[in-house]
């Protein structure tokens, strides 16, 4: 059933809370404190930059976000491959920034963790009797013990605590509207900070100002989740709830910068007064007797945060398999709830990512360096496939350019700003997404490249030789029923190595032959089949059209339609041994599978030569294609052929007598 995109209802501003606010909502943890690290705060600083936080939060996440790219809608769903698939058919190379989107959105799931979750904790750093300092093996330890019960938990799903998480963030964004209102009134002169002539005026006077907007951009990071998650919620719920959310933060910020200013005014915030003083800019703003209750808080919504970006994970790699952007692994489903799913293999990989960017950074404040670089390069990706919507929904093009335009100069400064970060950390982000997407792009190419060589010929030419083998008792039938998977997107085409298996590889006779194919289509949720009878009875292709959310469960699938054609009388399953005719047995089913392998007679370039390699042995460490379909493997043959893409042609052989 399609989400409702414009319907507000309580239930679902709840849900919208709990899901998809995590990652923007615990902001407010470390903004402020990388703000003001290594700087001597001052009215210019705290004013100029809280200007940015609120003309950020404005232009990127209210304006971007919640007002236009909530319309590129798939059919209710959203993110970056379903906006990719909206606009894939405009021009080839899109998949190149919906790649680079999605590999970024992947690491940014792994830096996403260890940062809330550590901000979260270090509060405990403000009750003295607890003796834990900066960058201490408590804190990890914590942390570390907190993640590995976290990701152990995956495999059950969050059905039965999902529901807990709307009330918590409630709780949690009401505290930091309670918190921020408390102080704002610390310093009035905070106030000025809504014009936004004090971030033009911080960014061109203050030393370093523009450097500190990789800073300043941490609060925006949970953005693209609003968009990804617009299947779980609906744009009327996120619009409306965002009005709140919005609000609690930006008190949140004033408070934060109007405690900062009343009380360090002149000081220089470094490594011995954060530790000597005990400062926190966002645990200050708590009375001492409720530091615990706020860590706990804190570090739930901060584990809510983490869950939103790994079940984002989970459901963008499903996304990406289904458009062969990534090699096919087993997905389990913990509910029947819809979007919950789980990849074991995944859900490893960003544990080992997530544990290993606590030991590596141990603190916070240095996690912040590796933060938000993969965030902004999504946004550029998103900036760029939005553009291209837009075209294809006849915008104006003076709109489209000065979309393009503003959103460009914005989201490059804002990444030229965070590279300063690149040789504290940076570099671990741009890391982890570079291997994403080479594992994406490795998928992608090679497709193409077996695809240039797949040769395919006419069905009608090889009807009347199957029929004849059909009809050939001296071979010794194979299966009643033999069922193959074609790529062929035309029905009046087969591949030639599913005619030579049939024909000459060992011939194989059967009752009735079946050729399945499956399209994945730019809808999220279609699910249908059509039939064709080439020979009534005889030869038989059936064609799935599925959306790229939907998983290709072909065993399910094709007895659905096996059953549907025996209630219509269109085919007679009925068993043709004369035995078991007469007791009305249906016969066997055999699925053909063909499995290819590189064949060593081959001339490829070098580059396409190592893109092969490297495609084979992602195959190798994947689901196999039997499972990958969905086949039951007690009815599976799975053949394996030679792919030879670029066939030797200099070989120099000489007869001699």
């Amino acid at each position: 059933m399609k989400t409702p995109t414009n319907r507000v209802t309580a239930a679902g501003l709840i849900i919208a809370l709990g899901i998809i606010y995590g990652d923007i909502g615990t902001s407010p943890l470390y903004v402020f404190n990388s703000i003001i690290y290594d700087r001597v705060v001052d009215e210019n600083l705290i004013i100029g930059t809280l200007s940015c936080i609120i003309w950020t939060l404005t232009l990127q996440t209210t304006i971007k976000y919640v007002i236009l790219v909530l319309r590129a809608d798939n059919r209710g769903e959203g993110g970056t491959f379903a906006l990719f698939a909206l606009v894939r058919r405009r021009k080839k190379w899109l998949v190149i920034p919906a790649m680079i989107g999605g590999a970024s959105l992947l690491a940014d799931g792994i830096i996403t963790p260890p940062i809330s979750i550590t901000s979260a904790i270090e509060g405990l750093r403000e009750l003295p009797t607890l003796g834990i300092h900066e960058g201490s093996d408590t804190v990890v330890i914590i942390v570390l013990s907190i993640l590995v019960l976290f990701f152990f938990m995956q495999q059950f799903g969050t059905a039965s605590i999902g529901s807990l998480f709307g009330p918590v963030m409630f709780v949690w964004f009401t505290m930091l509207l309670v918190l921020g209102a408390l102080h704002v009134f610390d310093d009035l002169q905070i106030f000025k900070a809504i014009n936004p002539y004090y971030a033009v005026y911080f960014l061109k006077n203050y030393d370093g100002g523009f450097w500190l907007l990789g800073a300043v951009f941490l609060c925006t990071t949970g953005a693209e989740a609003l968009y990804s998650d617009l299947g779980h919620c609906g744009r009327g719920n996120i619009r409306t709830s965002w009005i709140y959310v919005k609000t609690c933060l930006l008190v949140n910020y004033f408070g934060q910068g109007a405690y900062i200013l009343s009380h360090y005014g002149g000081k220089e915030i470094n490594e011995a007064t954060k530790a000597s003083m005990g400062i926190n800019a966002f645990y200050d703003l708590m009375p001492h007797w409720f530091i615990i209750p706020g860590v706990i808080i804190a570090t739930t919504a901060a584990i809510i945060a983490s869950q939103a970006m790994v079940s984002g994970a989970f459901t963008l790699i499903s996304e990406a398999m289904r458009l062969n952007l990534w090699p096919k692994l087993r997905i389990r489903y913990p509910s029947e709830a819809k979007g919950q799913l789980f990849i074991p293999t995944i859900n490893f990989i960003m544990f080992l990512g997530c544990v290993g960017v606590v030991l590596f950074f141990r603190q916070s404040s240095k996690m912040e360096a590796a933060y938000g670089l993969a965030i902004i390069v999504t946004m550029l990706a998103t900036t760029i496939l939005f553009a291209n919507y837009l075209v294809l929904n006849r915008i104006k093009s003076i709109w489209i350019y000065i979309f393009l335009g503003l959103y460009l100069i914005i989201e490059l400064g804002y990444l030229v700003a965070l590279m300063v970060k690149f040789t504290h950390g940076g570099y671990i982000t741009l890391l982890i997404g570079m291997i994403m997407f080479f594992v994406m792009y490795i998928w992608y190419r090679a497709r193409k490249i077996k695809n240039r060589y797949v040769e395919f010929v006419r069905m009608e030419h090889y009807v009347p030789k199957i029929q004849e083998l059909s009809n050939d008792k001296s071979v010794p039938k194979y299966a009643t029923h033999l069922v193959y998977m074609t790529s062929a997107n035309n029905p009046k085409e087969i591949e030639h190595k599913i005619i030579y298996s049939i024909l000459n590889k060992k011939p194989k006779r059967a009752d009735i032959y079946w050729f399945v194919h499956i399209d994945t289509v730019d809808d999220p949720y279609t699910c249908e089949y059509k039939v064709e009878h080439i020979i009534p009875n005889d030869i038989i292709r059936v064609d799935f059209r599925l959306g790229f959310r939907m998983e290709p469960r072909v065993n399910l699938m094709f007895r659905k339609v096996v059953e549907d054609l025996v209630a219509n009388k269109e085919v007679n399953i009925i068993s043709r041994y004369e035995s078991l005719a007469s007791t009305g047995t249906v016969g066997d089913f055999q699925f053909m599978v063909m499995e290819k392998y590189l064949s060593q007679d081959n001339e490829l370039p070098f580059i396409e030569r190592v893109i092969m390699k490297f495609h084979f042995w992602l195959k190798e460490h994947s689901l196999s294609e039997e499972k990958g379909f969905g086949l039951d493997l007690a009815n599976v043959t799975v053949e394996k052929f030679p792919l030879i893409v670029a066939p030797v042609t200099n070989l120099k052989l000489k007869r001699v007598e």
